[in-house]
């Protein structure tokens, strides 16, 4: 099997212009920041329904207008009847709220079950190409949607397909970009560099919410039409930037990977001692030596549930992305329709002051990243998020509607527990199961591991929204308790993983303190520990 690749077309004429080749390092800040932008897009063309959702179905008592946040007042007073909130059919009838519900599902079932495929593909494919792909494809489908405002449609079937079709296209985003950053880092401080990475989830919401808000009163339309474009920029991007493997610009396959450290770093040696004309020649020669190792078949969805971790960490993110996307899509919504501090925000309003959510997601995930890191243990770190996740949203409930500052104060909580074990399992957890000892050195698992603990979460990613449909008839009471039952779960489900950290950790400290009495009795009793330790 070849495996070489020739380099993204924008880096050849890098590379002719400047007549330099760039460093390991500075190929590495570039695939982080080109996998940053293009998932930042991915999210920021998902965010427009929930921004139009008050505007497709609206309660003409609750509208109002202000400038856009943060330049002017976040909250509105009451204006009633604008003469503008009528709403569009087909989703502003009595069984409004359940139509948008079932968009939403409809787009997170089509993006969870592709999801399984698009794993699969990414670990096939090259990645680069395909990412590319589902960017373009994404932006075109979300654009469609925005156009049946411009072109009358009123029928629900158009928006439907419209939205399954473009979850099909978002489905080939998350496998990717994960596989692409374990394909260039290694385990080594994983948690901290993937949770800031990780900030493109929440920087594309607030991006999307910004920009499908600012658009708004030119119609509805504009607010899908720009975050499409958005993504289909991205992709262009991609395709002409981004190396999604390091052997596509001459450096050994295995910079990635933990069990070839050793590689790694006789590499390094040999070009410290090396004149720089021969370097990329050396590093392409190591590559035709190790490359077909690391690179071998993709394995099948079968072999990779039976990685250790694998289905406990998906079924938790089951719960935690019910939970994170029913915030994404019906945050918003949410606020419109919720008095604070005496006063009722505008739709436009509503969807500016979401993205604070996302602001403490952001802290959320780079804090559970490090945290992770620092403990060297992702299920303690992630079920502790979950447990405290239960409070805040419960108290964000009880007493969000107080004031405007107490509010935002526990809506920025609320997100940073949320969405930090959401950032953390689909990021370094996923990378750390898709190179688990257990493969032998197949780095090829990334992207299909990665898509099995997306894609189950997703399915409840779609659940979420839609039982909100339903059950937001009921009173936001029994939404709230619905998340926090949730949260609750997701953490119970890594009990098991808990327990097996902390008793790992008990082990290491009691065989560590034993470590000076044993050496003094049989000097050669510590040889096992290092042994373990390596």
């Amino acid at each position: 099997m070849d495996t070489m690749r020739s380099p993204p077309p924008g880096i050849l004429i890098i590379r002719r212009l400047t007549g330099k080749e760039w460093s390991l390092n500075t190929y590495r800040y570039v695939v982080l920041l080109l996998t940053f932008i293009a998932y930042a897009c991915y999210h920021a063309s998902r965010k427009p329904t929930s921004i139009v959702k008050s505007v497709l179905d609206p309660e003409p008592s609750k509208v109002g207008h202000s400038n856009p946040w943060p330049f002017g007042e976040v909250f509105v007073k009451e204006e009633g009847l604008t003469g503008k909130g009528s709403g569009w059919v087909p989703f502003n009838g009595e069984d409004g709220t359940v139509k948008l519900g079932e968009i939403d599902v409809a787009f997170l079932a089509c993006y969870s079950l592709g999801m399984y495929v698009a794993g699969h593909l990414g670990d096939t494919l090259d990645l680069r190409l395909f990412l590319t792909i589902g960017m373009i494809g994404s932006g075109i489908f979300v654009g469609l949607f925005g156009m049946g405002y411009f072109w009358g449609i009123h029928v629900f079937w158009f928006y439907l397909v419209m939205q399954m079709i473009a979850g099909l296209f978002q489905a080939t985003g998350w496998p990717s970009v994960v596989a692409v950053v374990g394909n260039w880092f290694g385990k080594r401080k994983r948690g901290l560099i993937m949770g800031i990475w990780n900030a493109h989830t929440s920087v594309g919401n607030i991006c999307g919410s910004l920009l499908a808000a600012s658009v708004l009163q030119y119609g509805w339309g504009w607010s899908f039409i720009l975050p499409g474009a958005l993504i289909f920029l991205g992709g262009i991007m991609v395709y002409l930037f981004l190396a999604a493997y390091p052997e596509d610009v001459g450096f050994p396959s295995n910079y990635g990977l933990d069990s070839h450290n050793k590689v790694e770093t006789g590499c390094k040696d040999e070009e410290a001692q090396m004149p720089k004309g021969h370097v990329v020649e050396a590093e392409t020669s190591g590559l035709s030596r190790s490359g077909s190792m690391i690179r071998g078949n993709a394995i099948g969805l079968v072999e990779a549930l039976f990685i250790p971790g694998v289905i406990p960490f998906a079924m938790c993110l089951f719960f935690s992305k019910l939970v994170a996307y029913t915030f994404l899509y019906w945050l918003p919504f949410y606020l419109s329709q919720t008095e604070i501090g005496g006063q009722y925000v505008s739709v436009k309003s509503a969807g500016n002051l979401s993205t604070l959510f996302d602001v403490g997601g952001i802290v959320g995930g780079v804090l559970a990243g490090y945290m992770s890191d620092r403990l060297n243990a992702r299920a303690i770190t992630a079920a502790s998020f979950m447990y405290a996740a239960i409070p805040s949203m419960l108290l964000y409930r009880l007493y969000g509607s107080t004031s405007e500052s107490i509010n935002i104060a526990l809506m920025m909580i609320s997100g940073l527990f949320v969405n930090g074990p959401y950032a953390l399992i689909t990021t370094a957890v996923s990378a750390d199961l898709g190179t688990h000892s257990s493969l032998r050195g197949d780095a090829r698992a990334l992207a299909t591991v990665t898509a099995i603990i997306d894609g189950t979460g997703s399915v409840g990613a779609a659940f979420g929204p839609l039982l909100t449909g339903f059950i937001s008839k009921k009173g936001w009471d029994a939404v709230f308790l619905m998340l926090i039952i949730g949260a609750l779960v997701a953490g119970l489900l890594l009990s098991r993983l808990v327990i097996a950290e902390l008793q790992e950790k008990t082990g290491k400290y009691k065989a560590h303190s034993d470590v000076p009495r044993q050496q003094g009795i049989e000097g050669s009793t510590s040889q096992p520990l290092l042994r373990d330790q390596r």
